[in-house]
């Protein structure tokens, strides 16, 4: 009875209800028997969803949007479902010994104990409307196990949906609100983000739908959904991304953000259209994951020490170069995490932001409203800033605002697609970049490629063919030991778990100035900042070889520009 009268005296106090209103709220509750937080809403004196953000803001326990949550299978397991309808309440997620659950009514000791009891986990309480449990409740208990069998429910539930066409759109947007519906797009999101994919690829061919996740750079089909159930994934994922389901002729971009556990997963969606219907990619970020010091980014010492000291520089550009993929972002946010302090001004212009940094001013690319790198570089400078980062040097006009920045005091951090570092130099002069400009600005260009890791379950010496180490262009020392995986269920078979990254830094002399503003070839500068001791990308990848790490055959497959 306290908490049932600390709840009134909370509305009544917060001057949502009057006292006479709770008195006939609690005359209600004595009738109907149900809790006076249920009849309030009723009474029509108080919306549900205000109500639990005034609980929990009162309580001091989180308020949890179901909705944006992707909820484990192993985590629901956890509470059978008669004690979970029993108390109103999902399980969200588990850190350690903690284990969070959705209540109606979080502040139920008896459900609490009985949580505790049963699971033998501590319980963290959190908030959420009983529409959004409820919910909850049946997407993801109505329908239990894998892929398949969720497969078999929609089937099941939806014997006409074989004949289903893409144009009755009044069935099909009936159909994609279902409980294993959603479902399957869950399982599928979800098991992307086990197996550590970065992107999800949903192919229709002719007579199938085929379905790939990227993972450590490198695709890999999974098992799909059948073909008759193109249009239900696809248009889930379009409402979700907030598309239109009825346009599928034109392309269409999107995005949505979801939670599973203690992540905040931002979701990019892109629709293409082609032959077979819709071809669908949808980008993972992870916005919520902790940022990689640069020390753990995978950079030898004597290139790690070069290329601190080079941020530290109060004035210049910085290029990280290489293919899309490749790392360089991870790389830029971890070099303006390394200098960022309280007595510098660091503002991005990025498309998309794909890390949140504290104490950096962020802004994001915005074409619908004129918002593009350059017109954002422009306003920028008129911020003070210390510190610049463009997210990528696309065409003339940023290279040029860039390089202007770079040469009245600020230091500025951009990318640029090209195969080795020498290139950026050759690529700007390309865009029509005057080269005495490009000279006087350049502090350095990193060069990066991404390798996978050698799986450590399943490592194993081996002898690579003699074509392989012919191809890598380096002496190799006598004794010298190689490591592969042999593949293994960590592994997913592959032989490879994770990526580390390797970095070609040319700093230039008066040497590389002089053959830019004489427009020396990409060649001719790669050759003397070799000379200088410049490490090649394949020198790099040896170096990882010989350190156990990857294998002759990946360093062979990120450097073949260099055969």
């Amino acid at each position: 009875m306290k908490h049932k009268r600390s709840l009134g005296e909370t509305l009544v106090e917060e001057g949502i209800i009057t006292r006479e209103q709770l008195a006939q709220a609690q005359e209600e509750e004595k009738k109907s028997g149900h809790h006076l937080r249920k009849v309030v809403v009723r009474m029509g004196l108080i919306e549900e969803n205000d109500l639990v953000e005034l609980l929990a803001d009162k309580l001091n326990v989180p308020r949890i949007e179901l909705e944006n949550y992707l909820i484990d299978p192993k985590i629901v397991e956890l509470i059978p479902e008669p004690l979970a309808r029993k108390y109103d309440l999902m399980p969200v997620f588990k850190i350690g010994n903690r284990l969070t659950c959705a209540m109606v009514d979080p502040w139920n000791v008896f459900a609490l104990d009985e949580l505790r009891m049963k699971t033998n986990f501590v319980i963290e309480p959190a908030v959420a409307t009983e529409a959004e449990i409820r919910q909850a409740l049946d997407e993801h208990y109505g329908v239990r196990g894998s892929m398949e069998e969720v497969i078999r429910s929609i089937d099941e539930a939806n014997p006409g949906l074989k004949d289903l066409k893409e144009e009755d759109l009044k069935e099909l947007e009936g159909i994609v609100k279902e409980p294993v519906v959603i479902k399957l797009v869950n399982l599928m999101i979800l098991e992307a983000l086990h197996d550590g994919a970065s992107d999800i690829h949903i192919e229709p061919e002719e007579k199938r739908l085929k379905m790939r996740f990227r993972v450590d750079g490198m695709l890999r089909e999974v098992p799909s959904p059948p073909k008759h159930l193109q249009s239900a994934l696809i248009s889930r994922i379009k409402i979700l991304a907030d598309l239109n389901i009825a346009e599928r002729r034109i392309p269409q971009d999107g995005r949505f953000n979801i939670r599973m556990e203690n992540k905040e997963i931002d979701v990019r969606v892109s629709c293409l259209p082609t032959l077979y219907g819709e071809n669908v990619v949808l980008r993972l970020l992870d916005v919520s994951g902790a940022l990689l010091p640069l020390t753990h980014l995978g950079f030898s010492k004597d290139v790690f020490d070069r290329y601190q000291q080079l941020i530290q520089e109060p004035y210049g550009i910085i290029l990280v170069s290489g293919p899309t993929g490749s790392g360089k972002t991870t790389t830029l946010y971890s070099s303006l995490d390394k200098i960022n302090t309280v007595e510098k001004n660091i503002i991005t212009i990025e498309d998309p932001v794909e890390y949140r940094l504290t104490g950096i001013r962020q802004t994001q690319v915005n074409v619908k409203v004129n918002l593009t790198f350059a017109n954002g570089l422009r306003s920028i400078l008129r911020q003070d800033p210390n510190v610049i980062m463009v997210g990528e040097i696309r065409d003339k006009d940023t290279a040029e605002i860039a390089i202007q920045a770079a040469l009245t005091g600020h230091l500025v951090f951009s990318t640029l697609h090209t195969n080795d570092a020498a290139g950026a130099i050759t690529r700007l002069i390309d865009m029509g970049i005057e080269p005495f400009l490009v000279a006087s600005s350049i502090l350095g260009v990193l060069a990066q490629r991404l390798l996978r890791t050698i799986c450590k379950e399943c490592k194993a010496e081996y002898k690579p063919s003699a074509e392989s180490l012919k191809f890598l262009g380096t002496d190799v020392p006598e004794g010298a030991r190689f490591f592969r995986g042999e593949g293994c269920p960590k592994c997913m078979e592959t032989g490879y778990k994770g990526r580390i990254g390797i970095f070609e830094l040319m700093i230039p002399d008066e040497k590389v100035r002089d053959l830019t503003m004489k427009k020396g070839t990409r060649g001719e500068i790669k050759k003397h900042a070799q000379w200088l001791g410049m490490k090649t990308l394949r020198e790099e990848g040896m170096r990882k070889i010989r350190e156990g790490l990857t294998t002759v055959e990946e360093v062979l497959r990120v450097s073949r520009e260099e055969s």
